[in-house]
């Protein structure tokens, strides 16, 4: 709207990550030189932590780009992995095919003389891994075990791990120690000081074409500072606002005025450098239930919320919100997995239909949204009673914890698709509750990976892929 205004040839302040704006100062061009090289060097875990919105994706979406030929990358975003779906997202990342009823053990041996033959022709593999702080605990375990895959001499695999830092409080638990052992390297993107936002705002705008005097001033910039806690998600939201307000009053420079009317309609005005991270926390789940909300208005539709049928759902701030515009990840797909330890399908029917509305504490699940609670008790007769040799399409895969989550999952996945093929699952197993939003019902696996190429970018990012059925019982 703004672009021919101030003479832009793309958006600059974009809050999905483009490489061509990645910002090397405020030391971020020295971490990712400092990655390069732990990553070609170096044969322990690296580790690079920071707050929502710091900056971490976008700077794991430039390291692929800058590694060197020899070095080919796997790139995992979904933190919902179990400890055998990370096994086979690698090796399916890695092109390899495996039987429909492979052992874990079977596809590990694969996948180290796969490893062992790249190593062989001089070339490396790095698996990055995006949200790692979500992750399972038996997820990290296995994460673990995969850096212990070696030759006689060298390290096969190279694995990075970008979190939040609740990923430093998962490791310095003691079951985690001997994963926190084996890492060598570990970066903190810190938040970006006054004169580093300055040269950060004035470069995302020559970046997207602008060729005029500096449009931020002083004043407007002391004001995004102290707003955005120097995190540059928050920074490009602020910046955006006040070139649209700049431009609807027809002016050319952004002062405190612009900002402060950016600041209202960003809704964290009272947000002071002084935060704790619990606020900081909660205004990022604001932004994206901001931009949920604008996803669904734009398609000139909403979600119905249907009358609930378990107890009102306590109000949450969803966190990490999918964007229905975000930017493609790649798509995995999987084999079936084989689990020794499954419990018997009766037992799992009867938990999946007590979840989705029974009595007794499996249906009283208070968490629960109003559209993942609806679509639970319209999925129990399917989960009941569909056959083990059916596929679905897993979109998220995680705990209750992250209830508001999978709500946001699924509100947009019944926008974006036909919704009586959108289900949810919510089980409890081992004293874990867990959830689940799934999507179609196919007669193969080949039929469900079709289905995920052709799914909307906007849940591709969800990096969802092929299980069976009787994978959930």
């Amino acid at each position: 709207m703004y672009l021919e205004h101030f003479g832009l040839a793309e958006p600059p302040f974009r809050i999905t990550p483009h490489t061509d704006f990645f910002f090397s100062g405020a030391n971020r061009g020295a971490t990712l030189e400092a990655l390069v090289y732990a990553i070609t060097h170096d044969e322990g875990i690296v580790k690079v932590s920071g707050e929502v919105g710091s900056g971490k994706t976008m700077l794991c979406r430039v390291l692929m780009e800058r590694l060197p030929p020899h070095v080919d990358t796997v790139y995992l975003a979904n933190p919902s992995l179990s400890r055998d779906d990370i096994l086979y997202a690698i090796v399916a990342e890695l092109g390899l095919t495996v039987a429909d009823n492979a052992r874990t053990s079977a596809v590990q041996r694969m996948l180290q003389d796969h490893l062992v033959t790249i190593y062989g022709a001089g070339r490396q593999i790095v698996v990055l891994i995006d949200e790692a702080h979500a992750m399972p605990a038996e997820t990290l375990e296995e994460i673990r075990l995969l850096s212990n895959l070696e030759s006689n001499r060298h390290k096969l695999l190279q694995l990075v791990l970008f979190g939040q830092p609740e990923l430093n409080d998962i490791l310095a638990r003691p079951d985690m120690r001997q994963l926190k052992e084996r890492i060598t390297h570990n970066f903190t993107l810190e938040p970006l000081v006054r004169n580093d936002i300055a040269h950060y705002l004035d470069f995302r705008m020559r970046a997207a074409g602008y060729r005029g005097p500096e449009v931020f001033g002083a004043a407007a910039v002391k004001l995004i500072a102290g707003t955005s806690l120097g995190l540059t998600r928050r920074i490009n939201i602020l910046a955006d606002k006040a070139l649209l307000a700049a431009f609807a009053a027809n002016d050319h420079q952004i002062t405190p005025k612009e900002v402060k009317a950016a600041i209202r309609d960003s809704e964290f005005a009272r947000t002071a450098r002084s935060a704790s991270r619990r606020h900081l926390i909660v205004g990022a789940a604001v932004a994206g239930t901001a931009l949920l909300a604008l996803t669904l208005v734009l398609r000139n539709k909403q979600v119905a919320e249907p009358a609930p049928a378990f107890p009102p759902a306590t109000s949450q701030a969803p966190s990490n919100l999918p964007s229905a515009t975000a930017a493609p990840a790649p798509t995995v797909v999987r084999p079936p997995l084989e689990t020794a330890a499954a419990p018997p399908a009766k037992v799992a029917k009867a938990a999946l239909t007590a979840a989705a509305g029974g009595t007794g504490p499996q249906g009283d699940w208070p968490e629960l949204g109003p559209v993942t609670r609806q679509l639970a008790i319209e999925s129990r007769a399917w989960l009941a009673m569909a056959p083990d040799e059916r596929w679905f399409l897993q979109l998220v895969r995680t705990n209750v914890s992250q209830a508001p989550r999978v709500e946001a999952v699924a509100a947009i996945a019944s926008e974006l698709l036909r919704k009586e093929q959108v289900k949810v699952y919510a089980i409890e197993l081992d004293g874990i509750r867990r959830l689940g939003v799934i999507y179609g019902d196919f007669a193969s696996q080949a039929e469900a990976a079709a289905a995920a190429a052709d799914l909307p970018q906007g849940l591709k990012v969800l990096t969802p892929y092929p299980r069976q059925v009787r994978r959930l019982r």
